[in-house]
């Protein structure tokens, strides 16, 4: 090749080894990657050693029809040979045969020589002709089922350990290690365009190729390596505070290892200027029938609107803004339940996001359709309804599975500088008969259920919150202010613009009244009932306020607080 800036060949025949150096003769070493310049791996010799036989045999087959000697290990060497084709048992290179049931096969110099030697280094070089040591330049491995085992009902410890690899990470990392002079294959996706870059490169692999494969096989024993230690933490009591007493910190242990997938890339974060990308299980949850590329502000609404309405079991319809709660309501019907939820707000609906628990008929959808929103979420959409909600083009339209949302809660993760916050998810609601009545009054009946109503809502407001609500329906959401009393204030104001009477409404609040002006201004609104956490050192004086005006108070003992 005249080009400077093309590879060039050059047989190393003393070792059997062909090598490829940027534009000269003779063998480089160092790193060319983003460099016109690089360097080709011809193959002539693959190690192939896999769990997951898919594609293998067909791998095997053109590396064979292409000259390639294959080494393989003992599920794998028997499917080659069972398929007609040559392969080298590792037992005939190491002189060992395999034994402890397989445990001991690979971990030997004749192996790891072949896998670690830098072919541009005389000593490795001098080594190699020393001891016999042939190089390996193709590496094809995938480990042992660890995830899998662990995860099946009923495994035992002892087939879960033995399903932790160490023969197979070894040589991964050790191949990775030595991009350079050995291609490491650990995803079976990759074997036809690896066979397709031999073919068009003189049986050759490319440095950038190599490198890719390299940083994937070391986040593939990453991963593998988090998954057993993990594992581990969990048996020797790894989340047990860090004093060493015996408190129980659930899932939080020394060390928090987040193993997500990325699902899918985002064209920007909450704005335009912002990378982002989706990772996790969030498509196993909800599944996009229909719309527009979901934006990491919708999938953010999206998470907010399902899980309130995972809080209801009655028909309910909740409508949310920014992750804030616009408007709430339960009925005979999600059409019903519609109006209520729409009426408390009118105006920040549209654009909105909305979420159904029930599958959304067509007399519900032709009233949701009235209006402009982002997002509808719902758990069945009946055909005739599919057909009416999709004459919109841009709108999405989002399958959920609610049992697959609520199984999803756990930790929740927040970025802070340096570091990542992790808490276990609210997913626990105050029993609405363990309220414990701290006034002279009693609630009624119907207060009671306007006082769960609201406590529902308020757990999914951010803070500072205050809701009134009557039983089956929000009537004002006050939300994120610095002040309880400014949170009340917006509360009352957008019941008045929406028309809405907060006479005899229940209303709550997700952490204490500091003061009792906070509660006064409910009292002022018309609220009748009140339903708080309580632990303020005024609670006695927010007491004696709530008498004073002959109004019903219900401490939970737990607040809700959502920054």
């Amino acid at each position: 090749m005249a080009n400077a800036h093309k590879a060039r060949t050059i047989t190393l025949r003393t070792i059997g080894y062909i090598c490829v150096s940027p534009g000269r003769a003779g063998i480089t070493g160092g790193h060319s990657f983003n460099n016109p310049q690089y360097i080709m791996l011809r193959i002539s010799r693959a190690l192939l050693s896999v769990y997951d036989k898919t594609g293998i045999i067909d791998l095997a087959r053109n590396l064979i029809d292409s000259g390639v000697e294959l080494v393989s290990t003992g599920g794998t060497a028997r499917a080659i040979r069972d398929a007609g084709l040559p392969v080298v048992d590792v037992s005939e290179i190491t002189g060992f045969p395999e034994m402890m049931e397989g445990r001991v096969k690979t971990l030997h110099p004749m192996i790891h020589g072949g896998l670690l030697a830098r072919l541009d280094d005389e000593l490795h070089l001098q080594a190699m002709r020393d001891h016999n040591i042939r190089s390996i330049d193709l590496v094809v491995i995938n480990l042992y089922p660890f995830e899998k085992t662990m995860k099946t009902p009923g495994a035992s410890h002892a087939e879960i350990i033995e399903q932790i690899d160490i023969g197979g990470p070894a040589m991964v990392r050790a191949s990775a290690k030595n991009y350079m002079f050995t291609a490491v294959v650990t995803n079976p996706e990759h074997y036809r365009t690896i066979v397709e870059e031999m073919r068009s490169h003189d049986l050759s692999i490319s440095e950038e190729t190599r490198l890719r494969l390299a940083a994937e096989a070391f986040d593939h024993t990453a991963r593998y390596d988090a998954l057993v230690a993990t594992y581990f933490a969990k048996l020797t009591g790894a989340g047990k505070a860090a004093d060493g007493g015996s408190e129980e910190t659930g899932p939080f242990g020394e060390r928090f290892v987040i193993d997500l997938p990325r699902t899918q890339p985002l064209r920007y974060g909450e704005n335009p200027h912002q990378q982002a990308a989706l990772y996790g299980g969030f498509d196993g949850i909800f599944q996009q029938l229909h719309g527009k590329e979901l934006s990491y502000n919708n999938i953010v609404d999206i998470d907010a609107a399902a899980k309130l309405a995972a809080e209801f079991d009655e028909p309910t319809v909740t409508i949310i803004k920014h992750t804030n709660p616009c408007g709430v309501g339960s009925g005979e019907s999600l059409l019903e339940a519609w109006h209520k939820a729409f009426a408390t707000d009118t105006k920040s609906p549209f654009g909105g996001i909305i979420a159904v628990n029930r599958p959304l008929d067509r007399a519900a959808a032709e009233a949701i359709n009235e209006i402009f929103t982002e997002v509808i979420i719902a758990p069945e959409f009946p055909g005739d309804t599919l057909e009416l909600l999709r004459r919109k083009r841009d709108r999405r339209l989002i399958l959920i599975d609610y049992a697959a949302l609520r199984a999803s809660y756990g930790v929740e993760l927040k970025t802070v500088a340096g570091g990542v916050l992790a808490q276990s998810s609210d997913d626990v609601l105050t029993d609405p008969n363990g309220l414990r009545v701290v006034t002279r009054r009693q609630p009624t009946d119907e207060e009671h259920r306007a006082l769960t109503f609201a406590w529902r809502v308020a757990k999914h407001v951010k803070s500072n919150a205050i809701v009134y609500a009557a039983p089956d329906r929000t009537l004002g959401i006050g939300a994120g202010q610095m002040s309880r009393v400014d949170s009340a204030m917006i509360a009352t104001r957008k019941a008045q613009i929406a028309g809405l009477d907060l006479k005899g409404c229940a209303v709550a609040s997700d952490a204490f009244f500091p003061f009792a002006d906070g509660l006064l201004e409910a009292v002022e609104a018309g609220a009748a009932a009140v339903i708080q956490p309580g632990g303020s050192i005024r609670d006695q004086e927010v007491i004696e306020a709530a008498d004073l005006n002959d109004i019903a108070m219900v401490l939970t003992g737990m607040r809700h607080f959502r920054h």
